[in-house]
């Protein structure tokens, strides 16, 4: 499959070669062997083919795991996790484990890739969202500094970044993780911003995977927003790509992670697969 998408998308390579991809890679797919497998030969295909990849990754199981064997409980409100002084610690490491692990992945391919903690680097400047509770840090990203990425994609590495925000006291802050992808896609004006998922893209009907919306501009997703056409989980995805287009980038894409080679489809071929967002 992959071989033949390949071969009929000399046009799409030609277009996107030298060009940025951030692609926002999280969720259950992470505990997935077989399908993160499939999610990371994409990526290293788009990276074979000379297009940057910028890859922003989530793991909140992996943060509930690691709260569980210190002892805490994960609460949440609306979906968002509380998120006190010792959990957004526990919220670091465990992101920090799982972008040393995907680091260790890619160059078990012979590609080379480099971490983004902004613990170290200060990428992602974070600050406290106004609706946090008194002591919750969740946070949302305050400013970019994409100089450690960009020197990284400059030496034809894979740069993996955390999504956690650290503030000039270097607090720590938990940000959404496709927020800060859309913030860090449009601090670098990249050309595609993708956010995989494990559902199909946006639907009309979310029981009837028929329904599957191909194109949608960002007023009409705002309508099916307010409509409660779009709901649950999919409002963040759909508003992170708002936000990216906002700011000035042409394309947000939601693709659906659990099909084999959906970034390929997505990016190579004429019909595509997921859902495209556009101004």
């Amino acid at each position: 499959m992959r071989n033949k998408i390949l071969k009929d998308s000399a046009k799409y390579r030609e277009e996107f070669k030298g060009k940025t991809f951030v692609i926002k890679y999280g969720g259950s797919m992470l505990d997935d062997e077989v399908l993160s497998e499939s999610i990371l030969a994409d990526i290293i295909c788009f990276h074979h083919n000379g297009i940057k990849v910028v890859l922003v990754h989530g793991g909140g199981s992996a943060i509930s795991k690691l709260m569980e064997q210190k002892g805490k409980t994960p609460k949440f409100i609306d979906g968002l996790r509380i998120t006190d002084k010792e959990t957004v610690k526990i919220v670091d490491e465990a992101l920090s484990n799982v972008n040393i692990s995907l680091v260790n992945r890619i160059k078990s391919k012979a590609v080379s890739a480099e971490s983004v903690v902004s613990r170290e680097h200060f990428t992602i400047k974070g600050k406290k969202r106004s609706s946090a509770l008194e002591g919750d840090f969740l946070g949302d990203v305050s400013s970019v500094d994409t100089s450690r990425i960009i020197d990284i994609l400059n030496n034809n590495c894979i740069p993996v970044v955390s999504p956690v925000g650290v503030d000039d006291e270097k607090n720590l802050y938990n940000i959404n993780a496709d927020l800060a992808a859309a913030e860090i896609a449009a601090a670098l004006k990249v050309e595609k911003f993708i956010m995989l998922t494990n559902v199909k893209g946006v639907l009309r009907d979310k029981l009837d995977e028929a329904t599957l919306i191909s194109h949608i501009n960002e007023a009409d997703a705002k309508n099916l927003i307010e409509e409660g056409i779009i709901s649950g989980g999919m409002i963040p995805k759909v508003g992170a790509g708002i936000l990216a287009l906002d700011k000035g980038i042409h394309k947000a894409h939601i693709v659906n992670g659990r099909i084999n080679h959906s970034l390929l489809i997505e990016v190579f071929t004429d019909e595509g697969i997921g859902t495209e967002i556009i101004k």
